[in-house]
């Protein structure tokens, strides 16, 4: 399953919408300057999904309960979550010593469901569909172990949509923040906003 320009494109004009909606949303929580830049779209199987990760990260996984029919992982380096829990708590964003615990996860999503949910406002504007997101499931993951594991089931025909973005917060984080989207659940998005736009 291929990609054309036009639909890589508009899915790119939907990512940097919503991605930019949700930068401000996280600007606010962390009380810093924060830019997303326009976002790099590529077609991937499931086990390349991890190959900008070493060591462990944080995975994030968004349900779609309303409007669109499908999820969305968004990935995050650990010192990047620890740097954006120590700035929501107040601190410099310097304290990003140790790993990260259950009181981080917890920030974590909030961060991103605050975010997400400001980014499923702006989609629900573009593709002209009520959009609503549950509360993220939030877990630490061992990099190694999943490619390991996804490499030996990898399926040729389980092909993901990976949106790249880079996230930069003050001069603290300087990061690549992914979004993962199913393909089908990412042509039912190109559909939706042709549909609303032809309106």
């Amino acid at each position: 399953m291929e990609l054309t320009k036009e639909q890589i494109d508009i899915l790119g004009e939907i990512g940097n919408i919503s991605m930019g909606n949700a930068a401000t949303t996280l600007s606010v929580m962390v009380n810093q300057r924060v830019d997303i830049t326009t976002p790099k779209a590529q077609i991937i199987s499931r086990s390349q999904a991890l190959d900008d990760y070493e060591k462990t990260c944080i995975f994030v996984q968004i349900h779609y309960v309303k409007g669109l029919s499908g999820n969305n992982v968004l990935i995050l380096k650990e010192p990047d979550v620890l740097c954006m829990t120590d700035l929501m708590m107040g601190g410099s964003g310097q304290n990003v010593e140790g790993d990260v615990n259950e009181m981080h996860l917890s920030a974590a999503s909030e961060a991103m469901n605050q975010m997400m949910g400001t980014s499923a406002t702006s989609m629900a504007k573009m593709l002209g569909v009520p959009v609503d997101i549950s509360t993220p499931d939030v877990n630490r993951i061992d990099v190694e172990s999943v490619k390991l594991f996804e490499r030996m089931f990898d399926d040729p025909n389980g092909k993901f949509l990976k949106i790249s973005f880079r996230l930069e917060i003050g001069d603290l984080i300087d990061s690549t923040m992914v979004q993962l989207y199913p393909m089908e659940f990412a042509l039912d998005m190109v559909e939706k906003f042709k549909v609303n736009k032809a309106k």
